[in-house]
């Protein structure tokens, strides 16, 4: 691939300064958890880590959840959103929590 991209096409295609990262999310509710609790600890989750740190979360579920983080503008997650994503649901009734490692969400 060429190395000297214009800023436009580097910008176009996600590289470089442009780059976008992003990580993978998935969770489980305890048998234990109240059908109307579930929300609940869903729009905490939103509020209190995905909304407070500026990002994105992409995805659904019922008792079963998964989905993708990003940020909400172009930019890069930190190990440190990682970390704030995994505390929170340490601290709830849920099972088979996975965080991925950090990707380039535009190029896998």
């Amino acid at each position: 691939m060429a190395k000297n991209r214009s800023r436009r096409l580097r910008k176009k295609l996600r590289v470089d300064e442009f780059q976008e990262l992003g990580f993978d999310i998935s969770w489980e509710f305890d048998a234990k958890v109240a059908e109307a609790d579930i929300d609940t600890i869903v729009d905490k989750f939103i509020d209190d880590v995905i909304e407070a740190r500026k990002l994105g979360f992409h995805g659904g579920g019922h008792r079963e959840w998964e989905g993708i983080i990003a940020t909400q503008t172009l930019g890069k997650c930190t190990e440190e959103d990682r970390a704030a994503v995994k505390a929170f649901w340490a601290n709830q009734s849920v099972a088979n929590v996975e965080v991925s490692d950090l990707y380039d969400i535009w190029w896998g």
